[in-house]
């Protein structure tokens, strides 16, 4: 079985190299992005199986490109788990209504990023199948 391509769209590198640690090292085939604009421009050049989606950037915030992918045909099945430091209600309602599958606060707990992304790729080969 292929490894799943995995997309990360961080703009603070600590943060996006922890992330890209965790993820190769439980087997995933991870690229980053330091911004919305490089995100855009991976997303096409890869298309990744899910995209980990800062909303805080430069350039492009993480609610445009969330918006602008999901618009588009070729990349509105790759589910978007939002990823920030703002954690308030409105915040997840807006990553939601603008097509993001699932939101996680950081900090982060590894064990439940891990399950977030299992749950989103898994539902995402579902509906493929269905």
């Amino acid at each position: 079985m292929d490894k799943k391509k995995i997309l990360i769209v961080e703009d603070e590198p600590d943060m996006r190299e922890l992330l890209r640690l965790h993820l190769a090292t439980s087997g995933y085939d991870v690229f980053v992005a330091s911004d919305g604009e490089e995100g855009m421009k991976e997303t096409k050049a890869i298309v990744p199986d899910l995209i980990i989606l800062d909303l805080m950037m430069p350039r492009i915030g993480g609610y445009e490109v969330c918006a602008k992918l999901k618009a588009d045909q070729r990349f509105a099945h790759i589910p978007i788990l939002m990823f920030t430091g703002r954690a308030g209600d409105l915040d997840r309602l807006m990553g939601l209504q603008c097509g993001a599958a699932d939101y996680l606060p950081k900090p982060f707990h590894e064990d439940v990023l891990l399950g977030k992304i299992q749950k989103l790729l898994e539902g995402h080969v579902n509906a493929h199948l269905n």
